[in-house]
């Protein structure tokens, strides 16, 4: 079983896509190499293929990437399931991932981001937890998201060290990670590693 996120760029247009597709690279390769992990197509869309436990943490992690640049966000469809057909570009293999994850792009209303799989109670309960704690990420600012993006990529670094590395002080840290949710989206991110044991 594996995880496929479909994604786009919301108000991509707006200005030049150097910046967040810098970012939304940056992100990407840590995942795995293109063409057969990840590709970025029509401009401004993208799809990941990972494994299921990491889906969550990818999806949040590219969220805090891209808003990082003012007035910018994400859309992401996350479908689990099988991979029948492996190509050496993610465009072109095949399964019920994939199938899962353009569904569930396409049926992105009031959210974000949510996840489908072939279960359908299984969905449920994961995306209720996903709109309670996107309630908070939808409003990240830019320098909230920024120490997002840094604590999901350092998780053994704490906040003196992030502090350090961002060039902040500690109690900034402390105070974005407060605001923005980030105790519960750790909490959101060990139920759903619980929850695949279950699908």
């Amino acid at each position: 079983m594996i995880a496929v996120i479909t994604g786009d760029i919301i108000n991509s247009t707006e200005k030049a896509s150097s910046n967040w597709l810098k970012e939304l690279k940056s992100v990407l390769n840590q995942y795995g190499s293109s063409p057969e992990k990840w590709e970025i197509y029509r401009g401004d869309s993208f799809q990941l293929k990972l494994p299921v436990e990491k889906a969550i943490l990818a999806s949040f992690h590219i969220k805090a990437a891209i808003k990082q640049i003012k007035n910018k966000d994400v859309r992401m469809g996350i479908g689990v399931g099988k991979e029948d057909y492996i190509s050496e570009k993610i465009s072109e293999s095949n399964g019920t991932a994939y199938q899962n994850s353009g569904l569930c792009f396409e049926s992105l209303k009031k959210s974000n981001l949510a996840i489908k799989s072939n279960d359908v109670d299984w969905d449920e309960s994961i995306n209720i937890m996903l709109e309670l704690v996107l309630f908070i990420a939808d409003k990240w600012t830019t320098s909230q998201a920024e120490v997002i993006k840094a604590s999901i990529e350092n998780p053994h670094k704490n906040q003196i060290q992030i502090a350090e590395q961002l060039k902040k002080t500690q109690s900034t840290i402390s105070a974005s990670l407060d605001r923005s949710g980030y105790d519960s989206l750790q909490k959101i991110l060990e139920y759903y590693k619980k929850q695949i044991q279950l699908l």
